[in-house]
C-alpha cells in the first residue's frame, strides 16, 4: 500500500495539509513568509495539496512550480526550515498518522532541504 493511501488518499492528506498550512500561518518564525503572498491561503491549501498528493504516491495532477523554483530569492534558513517540519510532525500527529508514515513524510520533506535552503 502506497503512502498515499496509508495517509487517507486525497481527502485525507487535504486534511493534513490544510492542517500544515494552518500551522504556518500561526507559526511565528514563519508565518511572516506568507503575509505577502500572490496566494491566498485556500491556493496554497490546494497547491501543496496537489503536491503533497503526487509526492506520496497519489494522481500526478500538480502543475505548480518545483520546490527549486518556488523557494528561489527567499533566503530561507535551517531555523525556519525546521520550524516548518514541525508544523508538518504536529499536523500529522493531530490527524493520528502513524509512526511509520510520519517517519516517511518527514523524510521526504526533509529530502528537499537542498532545493529550500540555498546557500
Amino acid at each position: 500500500m502506497s503512502l498515499y493511501e496509508r495517509l487517507g488518499a486525497s481527502e485525507g492528506i487535504k486534511t493534513i495539509v490544510n492542517d500544515i498550512v494552518d500551522n504556518h500561518l500561526t507559526n511565528a518564525a514563519v508565518a511572516p513568509r506568507f503575509q505577502n503572498m500572490k496566494m491566498t491561503p485556500d491556493e496554497l491549501k490546494h497547491a501543496a495539496t496537489m503536491f503533497f498528493i503526487a509526492g506520496t504516491g497519489g494522481p500526478n495532477d500538480y502543475q505548480g512550480q518545483d520546490m527549486l523554483a518556488a523557494h528561489k530569492g527567499m533566503n530561507i534558513s535551517a531555523l525556519e526550515f525546521m520550524a516548518v517540519l514541525d508544523d508538518a510532525l504536529s499536523a500529522l500527529v493531530k490527524n493520528n498518522v502513524g509512526q511509520r508514515e510520519q517517519e516517511e513524510v518527514l523524510f521526504i520533506l526533509y529530502s528537499m532541504r537542498a532545493e529550500i535552503i540555498l546557500v
